[in-house]
């Protein structure tokens, strides 16, 4: 059987066509129209982004230096991790997490996305889903649908603070769920899952087998304590629970794209198998700044945290000037200040009047689901000064 190239102006979608389902409607919906008027404008501060402004250390970057040095430039023989950096990511979590996490239970990766995408490519076929906890970054859904699963958000309560119902996501699950999804602390709302949230999770797992993926990137941006309440402090080695997590936030280290995934020890000669054909390890040389990010980063992650703490403090004060604004209950972690303004359903067109009156860049919460949408999300992770600027900058616009 032959194929015939049509030569009409019908040619264009010909390749298009022959995509995959969930390939064909994927789409990235961001900040880009915004974007662009912000280039044209000049002099906007871009806070829409979740990206804090603190370059690298150079003791994590002459550490990669000096793995290219050594010439370490060759594949990574083992696909879950470099040798130095699984033990030193066995040591970081058996020490913030209070048991033991073998070397046998991580997996490093390409970037706390590709954890992720490791962790719903082990679990998820075609016609099961996923019930996530939204307000969620859109990369979550999109990442459900691209695999094959369907995404069922369950969204968060809202009066003055954000309040997970338990009852109501274990309600969503049925007999195709593979597993439930949640970000804590949460991007955008800043939520963080308590212990005894996580225990009523586990405990769900337990009775039916299905999986808990916690996503804990922002785990050491917390603000009540070292490190927030992790699904790793309560599960045993054998129980279905996977958390992904990341250098980018806590270690400054966006552009190095290099996260890792906690997983049971019985799944590990599978997640390299999988490394091995997704992506085939991650560099030596970025490898090693993860080591030196973890073994003497500490001073750095309580730097960010502060820094982050500071740019909340002055956001919840400064944006309280504004009439109609509604801020909820200061998050507990996280870097960001998510608030709306009463008589905005969709936040879209106060962020257009925001950037153009005030010249400041802030990301409209429909991007992180339907009930976000009268939301704008501010990070918050700057330079104080930087931060005071925009927040004056609002004020005197919208006053």
């Amino acid at each position: 059987m032959s194929f015939v190239l049509p030569q009409t102006s019908s040619s264009a979608r010909y390749a298009f066509d022959g995509v995959r389902a969930q390939i064909r409607d994927l789409h990235t919906e961001n900040i880009a129209n915004l974007a662009v008027r912000a280039r044209e404008l000049g002099d906007v501060i871009a806070l829409w982004y979740g990206e804090g402004d603190v370059v690298t250390p150079a003791f994590i970057r002459d550490a990669a230096k000096a793995a290219f040095d050594e010439g370490l430039t060759f594949y990574v023989p083992n696909m879950r991790g470099h040798g130095p950096l699984n033990e030193a990511l066995s040591e970081y979590q058996t020490r913030i997490h209070g048991r033991p996490i073998p070397i046998a239970r991580t997996t490093v990766a390409p970037g706390g996305m590709q954890a992720l995408y490791l962790a719903l490519e082990l679990l998820v076929d075609t016609g099961t889903n996923v019930v996530y906890v939204a307000p969620q970054w859109p990369n979550i859904h999109n990442a459900i649908h691209l695999i094959g699963g369907e995404p069922r958000p369950v969204s968060l309560d809202f009066k003055d603070d954000w309040r997970l119902d338990l009852d109501r996501l274990f309600a969503t699950c049925d007999a195709r769920t593979r597993a439930i999804f949640l970000s804590t602390p949460s991007n955008p709302t800043g939520w963080t899952a308590s212990r005894e949230e996580m225990q009523a999770l586990l405990d769900f797992s337990r009775r039916t087998g299905v999986w808990i993926i916690s996503d804990e990137v922002y785990g050491r941006l917390y603000f009540d304590g070292d490190v927030a309440p992790s699904i790793l402090q309560i599960a045993e080695d054998g129980d279905r629970v996977l958390s992904v997590n990341s250098f980018s936030k806590a270690w400054a280290m966006t552009g190095w794209r290099i996260g890792w995934l906690t997983h049971p020890s019985g799944v590990a000669d599978q997640l390299g198998a999988m490394t091995q054909y997704i992506n085939s390890g991650t560099a030596a040389p970025i490898q090693a700044g993860a080591v030196a990010a973890i073994r003497q980063g500490e001073p750095l992650v309580e730097e960010i945290r502060q820094r982050i703490r500071t740019g909340l403090d002055l956001a919840y004060d400064r944006l309280a000037q504004i009439p109609g604004v509604i801020l909820p209950t200061k998050p507990r972690g996280g870097m960001y200040a998510f608030f709306a303004l009463e008589g905005e359903s969709d936040a879209r067109q106060a962020c257009a009047k925001i950037l153009e009156t005030a010249r400041v860049g802030l990301a409209p919460g429909h991007l992180f689901g339907n009930s976000a949408a009268a939301f704008l999300r501010m990070c918050v992770c700057r330079d104080r000064d930087q931060i005071a600027t925009a927040l004056e900058r609002m004020v005197a616009a919208m006053n």
